[in-house]
């Protein structure tokens, strides 16, 4: 024991000589001593004491390495040397910049603390002030974790004000403080900046203020469960997404925290963490983008899987957000979008093979036509549902977007094959819904692209069905919302409303198609085959409103052959000159032609049908499906953030704060809707979309055989009455075998 404690003497005097030479050798002041002098004392030092010279060689060069360009005249940017973690434990004294001490007897956070901090960092920017406020905010974050108190944190405790001055003032104020210290502009930036910027000695003093700031507001996010806060804490965060080219490991979260935002969230919290993946993604360029557009794909997905009125806004909202990322790096969407594409094109090849092999195996025994009719309906399903019409949806507003693109020209051909074998695939009444989304897909590359699609074809079939040519046994029916479902039931088949939507959607998208080459030379060529095919719907028709609705649109495509054949007649060029092309330019872009005024008319009735058919939920705001300028514009007026974030964090919510017994109902029914997000969030986990197959065979089953929501009720009903008297009888047989028993036993 004695000679370690005289080892222990002789090392602790050492380290003092270390440090009481190191301090001699150090200059006073950046007034009083420059690089030079500095030199000057490394010298001296070298010839008076070589042997300590030695040993700041082997253990601390970068010391005796001592250059100009390392000196920083800023005082403001200077650190004390003590990081914000390796704060002494026992120290119970806060030392301001103005000299003045703050005592505290005991481990809590004052608002005197706070307001003296915010103050000090206002006035003269000073480095104490801010690193205490840094270690107040990084206790704020992290107060209430499960993991225990941080050792290394002097402080523990604080209430709810002092809590929502200290987060407000950081996510105010810290993005300038930082900016202000490393010597950046205001706001923006690129990751050349941070890659330049962290070579310098100024990014070495303050990454770790960077890093802690970035990281505990991470941590507070995750335990965040109010809309609002959320929204106004990844606002601010905003401003500082370009350090986070520094922090790879910080970003990867980042990203897959604003991805579960995004895919889940409500209100006004999809669009920030929108914005803030667009801003990532412009900044930091390939770093991001590509985990960006995986992950985009991957939650589009995971909210494609079921369908309703309701929801059915938030899709629209969530694909064009995803639309509008592309636009960041077109030429590496393509290749993402071309890798997708493939991937749908795969899925319906196996899908139509396996219904020719069904075809074919119909002559074959029973066992092997049951295994070919189960392989066959697996593999239509994966077309048949809403993963695979969303994904064609999607990729057709990409498309239509960016049509002009070099880059995205070039996928409309097989996309246009693709959505045209998902409408032939299985073409039965039932599916008419599908085939009708699939049209309008058509029809929205047709008109983008300027390019001819047989539409035609799709759409007469549909007109020569045996089920609009009989007389609706099922009544009158509800009305049908063709957005919302892929199939109907075989009940709906026999309904009129069934009839009468199938009529009326086939002459809309009829119209619409010929009236994109109405203004054409070759317009009347075109639509002779749909004039002969709707004359002979009308005779075999015996209700006299599809009869109508019928001839009023033959007559609208006769008057466009005749206004069109009157302006050929005056021309002199060949139907195969170039100068076709540019037939009746001017009256196209008025808008002139019978067909064209009759297609606006038909979309106002087609509104006005959808409106009554809409349900009043709304997921992430009124005009959240039309995602373009305004709400960007919106998004970066900062003007009343100030107020709002003060409205925001006026509660009395601390992280992990509340104790399980004094838990509110309203706040379990939050931490249930937190595990179920957490489960939708390990989609995310996987890197590779290409491995994510887009099938449901344990949500949907077996489709095909499966009843409809109609069928099932109505079956389920009457099923229930035979189990009751099954019961009953079961229960009397006992009975009287009981007595039989009885009466055995007494003779």
């Amino acid at each position: 024991m004695g000679t370690k404690n005289k080892e222990s003497k002789k090392l602790s005097k050492k380290s003092f000589e270390v440090e009481e030479k190191t301090d001699e050798m150090m200059p006073k002041s950046s007034s009083e001593q420059n690089a030079g002098g500095h030199a000057e004392q490394l010298k001296r030092l070298q010839e008076k004491d070589p042997e300590f010279y030695q040993f700041l060689q082997e253990h601390d060069k970068d010391l005796l390495d001592f250059d100009d360009e390392d000196t920083d005249d800023d005082d403001e940017t200077e650190m004390d040397g003590e990081e914000i973690e390796d704060d002494e434990a026992d120290t119970e004294q806060l030392v301001h910049a103005d000299g003045k001490e703050v005592k505290s007897s005991t481990n809590v956070i004052t608002t005197a603390m706070v307001d003296a901090w915010c103050s000090s960092i206002h006035e003269n920017r000073s480095s104490g002030a801010i690193r205490s406020l840094m270690r107040a905010f990084r206790t704020a974050c992290h107060y209430g974790d499960d993991t225990g108190e941080d050792a290394k944190s002097k402080w523990s405790t604080m209430s709810s004000t002092v809590f929502n001055k200290i987060m407000l003032f950081v996510l105010k104020e810290m993005d300038g403080i930082l900016r202000g210290l490393l010597k950046l502009p205001t706001s923006g930036g690129k990751k050349e900046m941070i890659k330049d910027m962290s070579k310098t000695k100024r990014w070495k003093s303050n990454n770790h203020l960077v890093k802690s700031y970035l990281g505990n507001a991470l941590h507070v996010l995750n335990q965040m469960t109010d809309t609002e806060m959320i929204s106004f804490t990844l606002r601010r965060l905003r401003f500082s997404s370009v350090f986070l080219a520094a922090f790879p490991v910080l970003l990867r979260k980042y990203i897959k925290v604003l991805l579960h935002f995004w895919g889940t969230g409500g209100g006004a919290l999809p669009v920030v963490s929108f914005l803030f993946l667009r801003d990532l993604c412009i900044q930091l360029g390939s770093d991001c983008i590509d985990e960006c557009i995986r992950g985009m794909y991957k939650a589009y997905l995971l909210n494609c899987q079921f369908m309703n009125a309701s929801k059915l806004q938030h899709i629209q909202f969530l694909g064009n957000c995803f639309v509008e990322l592309l636009r960041v790096d077109l030429p590496n969407a393509y290749q993402h979008a071309f890798v997708f594409i493939r991937q749908l094109a795969m899925i319906l090849r196996d899908a139509h093979s396996s219904t020719k092999t069904k075809k074919s195996s119909q002559k074959a025994n029973q066992s092997s036509k049951e295994a070919h009719n189960t392989k066959g309906k697996e593999s239509f399903l994966k077309v048949y549902q809403w993963k695979y019409i969303h994904c064609l949806e999607l990729w057709t507003a990409a498309i239509c977007a960016y049509s002009s693109e070099p880059e995205f020209r070039p996928l409309a051909y097989p996309l246009t094959q693709i959505i045209s074998g998902a409408a032939r695939l299985v073409p039965t009444a039932r599916y008419f819904p599908l085939r009708l989304r699939c049209i309008k897909m058509l029809n929205r590359i047709a008109a983008s692209t300027n390019s001819f699609v047989p539409v035609s074809p799709l759409l007469l079939d549909m007109l020569e069905i045996k089920e609009l040519h009989r007389p609706p046994t099922g009544g009158v029916g509800k009305a049908i919302d063709f957005r919302t479902v892929l199939r109907v039931s075989k009940l709906t088949l026999k309904t009129r409303a069934f009839q009468e939507a199938c009529v009326f959607s086939v002459v809309e998208e009829l119209a619409e198609h010929l009236a994109q080459w109405s203004y054409s030379v070759g317009f009347f060529e075109l639509s002779s085959v749909p004039v002969v095919r709707l004359r002979n719907f009308c005779k075999s028709t015996n209700v006299d409103r599809f009869r109508r609705e019928i001839k009023q649109i033959i007559r609208e495509i006769e008057a466009n052959s005749e206004y069109t054949n009157k302006k050929r007649m005056t021309v002199s060029f060949l139907p195969n000159d170039p100068v076709a092309a540019s037939f009746l330019e001017d009256d196209k872009n008025a808008g002139v032609s019978p067909l064209s005024k009759y297609v606006a008319s038909l979309r106002q009735r087609a509104q006005q049908r959808s409106d009554s058919l809409k349900e009043s939920s709304i997921l992430v705001g009124q005009d959240s499906s039309a995602f373009g300028s305004k709400i960007t514009e919106s998004d970066e007026d900062d003007d009343g953030e100030d107020s709002k974030g003060d409205a925001v964090f006026s509660s009395s919510w601390l992280p992990a704060g509340t104790p399980k017994d004094e838990e509110s109902t309203e706040e379990k029914q939050q931490k249930k809707k937190r595990r179920k997000d957490q489960q939708d969030e390990t989609a995310f986990d996987e890197d590779i979309v290409e491995d994510f197959i887009l099938s449901s065979d344990d949500e949907e089953g077996s489709l095909s055989d499966a009843p409809s929501d109609e069928e099932a009720s109505i079956k389920q009903k009457p099923s229930k009455a035979p189990s009751k008297k099954k019961g009953k009888t079961h229960r009397r047989k006992n009975k009287k075998r009981k007595q039989s028993n009885q009466v055995a036993s007494a003779v």
